[in-house]
């Protein structure tokens, strides 16, 4: 088997893998490069695979980083069968179509306003494909043996966000691990990642590879941040990815104002998609801790703005309030406007919650720069500024160990390290060398590995 490492490698976007063994081609995730130009550029290059040689795409989980390149790859001609679980599939049915959009009302927003260096910039796809690639789409349950050509493959789950899996492949007589982002063992909202199966090799995801979550609590973390708030008398944007943090963020908060720990004020979810996610969590409740009618009881308390005019509206609302909106990383979507509007008043309080890429404009904020360019415009950032860990889905690089060691690996698995920036990279490879057995790399960007 060989695997060509054509994303997910020296960063944490991007994610493809090609696995060839025999006359079979397979893709596993599909994801965009997102974060600094030089790596959004990717997106655009030629993919270094055959489309037509290509015989399925399968797909760990839902973000876009893992899955966001499939309208792309549709429309340079790939109609093959895109396998995930039942779940993953439902999230892409929405955050696909929803990133087609985006880049359609990016371009012509930079088109009209003579931005960047193309007079007629274009999407990478539009709304229009990505519903196309839909149709590729053939959901599968865990524990679900698949054959594609001369291999075999099953998902397990991972905890991390619903439909979230790791990738067992088998062929050769050889087995190999695609760990998939791997969530926490104690997360707030999901159920702890499966233990693994014995296996030849293992790509291991190494995001937190250098930092640990800390033992601050995010419930009294998120409470002290909104009281603060609130005696500043000024507004908390929450810039949220719609995928599990926006569902864990309202029930923390709802169940905050139930306790009576925070007061009671007006809490708008000002996401089209994050409203919808939220209905698709209620589907699946089997993959997570809140039962079906804490599900349903999540948007009793918050204002879903899912129309253009009903966000427009917040602005109107008297302070103080709170405001999550996509996107996660503020690489886009309606918190941009919001931040035009509040970024530059020092009563407001901009909480990120979960992790920045290298590049985006929350890593740009949470480096304390003075000011951020939306929309051609630099807007001060007079803000303050708060981060929450606690409420990230990713294992940390102790967790990761842990996983392992409750895992059935031997000895000589070997692991390649993937998925993370170069010093999460570099750390987690040096840890796992010392306190474990493995034959611990680094993936390189279009690395060949043959096994």
């Amino acid at each position: 088997m060989k695997i060509t490492f054509l994303g997910g490698t020296e960063t944490v976007t991007g994610s493809k893998f090609l696995l060839q063994t025999g006359d079979t081609q397979v893709l596993i995730d599909c994801g965009l490069f997102q974060g600094y130009k030089w790596l959004r550029e990717r997106n655009w290059q030629p993919l270094a695979l055959d489309v037509e040689k290509l015989d399925a795409v399968i797909l760990t989980h839902a973000h876009l980083d893992h899955s966001g390149f499939i309208p792309a790859l549709y429309r340079q001609g790939y109609r093959g069968p895109v396998y995930t679980h039942h779940a993953t599939q439902a999230l892409c049915g929405i955050l696909l179509p929803d990133s087609g959009h985006i880049q359609e009302e990016d371009a012509r927003f930079y088109g009209r306003h003579k931005l960047g260096k193309h007079s007629h910039p274009q999407p990478l796809y539009d709304r229009a494909t990505a519903e196309q690639s839909l149709t590729l789409f053939e959901g599968v349950d865990f524990d679900q043996t698949v054959k594609i050509g001369e291999l075999t493959f099953f998902l397990q789950p991972v905890g991390h966000i619903l439909g979230a899996a790791s990738v067992i492949i088998e062929s050769e007589g050889k087995r190999i691990g695609f760990s998939g982002d791997v969530g926490r063992p104690d997360d707030i909202f999901m159920r702890p990642p499966r233990a693994l199966p014995p296996l030849d090799l293992l790509l291991l995801e190494s995001t937190y590879g250098n930092r640990r979550h800390g033992g601050v609590d995010p419930w009294r973390q998120l409470e002290t941040i909104v009281n603060e708030t609130v005696s500043e008398g000024g507004v908390l944007l929450i810039p949220s990815f719609a995928v599990g943090r926006a569902q864990a963020l309202q029930h923390m908060l709802v169940t905050l104002m139930d306790e009576g720990a925070i007061p009671k004020l007006p809490i708008y979810l000002d996401s089209p998609m994050a409203i919808n996610v939220s209905d698709i969590y209620c589907r699946f409740t089997d993959q997570h801790r809140l039962t079906g009618k804490q599900c349903k009881q999540l948007g009793q308390s918050i204002n879903y703005t899912a129309g253009v005019e009903d966000s427009k509206a917040i602005a109107e609302q008297r302070y103080p309030h709170i405001i999550i909106a996509g996107s996660g990383m503020a690489t886009g979507g309606r918190i941009l406007h919001h931040f035009k509007r509040l970024l530059s008043n020092h009563h407001t309080t901009v909480l990120f919650t979960g992790y920045q890429a290298g590049g985006t404009r929350g890593a740009k904020m949470l480096q304390g720069v003075d000011s951020i360019r939306l929309h051609g415009q630099w807007v001060p950032c007079k803000a303050r500024i708060e981060v929450m860990d606690g409420l990230s889905g990713h294992a940390d690089y102790v967790d990761i160990h842990r996983w392992l060691e409750q895992s059935e690996l031997q000895k000589a698995t070997r692991i390649l390290l993937i998925h993370g920036e170069a010093e999460a990279l570099e750390s987690q490879r040096d840890y796992l060398r010392r306190h474990t057995d493995y034959e611990v790399d680094v993936a390189g960007y279009r690395d060949v590995f043959t096994l």
